[in-house]
């Protein structure tokens, strides 16, 4: 398992207050899925054959804001944190940030409808929103020096091209695996991929007359 810990080669331009507020409305969501029970996790989940039906369509977007459980928040929150930060405070802003992150969760989430299109099976989770932040990070700074810690022992730097890339295979590795019956069930991967891609392609055009913050040295800066 990777958990990424920080960026080590640039300090922020600017507080990500989208960043913030992004990770605040999933806390708060969570907090509502607790109090409310499986009704709410049911009624604001995401079901595929709802969304080609043409019902509930506003769960593409209230979906993304739930999690299954407090493991589930925790590695997408700890992701979004680590990544997204730098892509909105060095990059592109909060106003683009936020519709950039929920553009690529839609499209996660197409992505997931188009290949399974008859599930009923509840979708929950930021993490194909997540994906599209990752995407833009890997065009972005592709060079950053991410250090990851592997559980239980390690803890490694790496770049940032080589971890969202090493992600990204694993994605497409289980993807192949869920439809041929050989990958954990219960993970849209499709999503992850998804979201990945609008990243990659995306990232660019959000960013249109923006430059990336010069590469700074993290422990020179206090980080």
């Amino acid at each position: 398992m990777l958990f990424p810990e920080r960026d080590e080669s640039r300090a922020l331009s600017r507080f990500p207050i989208a960043l913030v507020l992004i990770i605040a409305a999933n806390i708060v969501v969570f907090l509502i899925e607790l109090a409310s029970g499986d009704s709410f996790i049911l009624r604001y989940s995401m079901k595929p054959a709802e969304i080609v039906r043409g019902e509930h369509l506003e769960t593409l977007f209230s979906s993304m804001f739930m999690h299954a459980n407090f493991l589930h928040i925790f590695g997408n929150m700890l992701y979004l944190w680590v990544f997204g930060d730098e892509l909105e405070a060095n990059y592109l802003g909060p106003i683009r940030f936020i519709v950039f992150y929920l553009i690529c969760g839609v499209a996660a989430a197409f992505l997931h409808i188009a290949v399974f299109p008859n599930s009923t099976e509840p979708n929950l989770g930021a993490s194909g929103a997540i994906a599209g932040v990752l995407g833009g990070f890997q065009i972005v700074f592709p060079r950053d020096r991410i250090l990851v810690y592997i559980f239980p022992f390690w803890h490694v730097r790496i770049t940032a091209l080589l971890l969202t890339g090493f992600w990204f295979v694993m994605q497409l590795v289980n993807g192949v695996g869920s439809i041929t019956g050989t990958a954990q069930t219960g993970v849209a991967y499709f999503a992850h991929i998804g979201g990945f891609i609008a990243g990659l392609i995306l990232i660019k055009p959000f960013g249109a007359g923006r430059r990336p913050e010069e590469e700074q040295d993290y422990q020179q800066l206090g980080g």
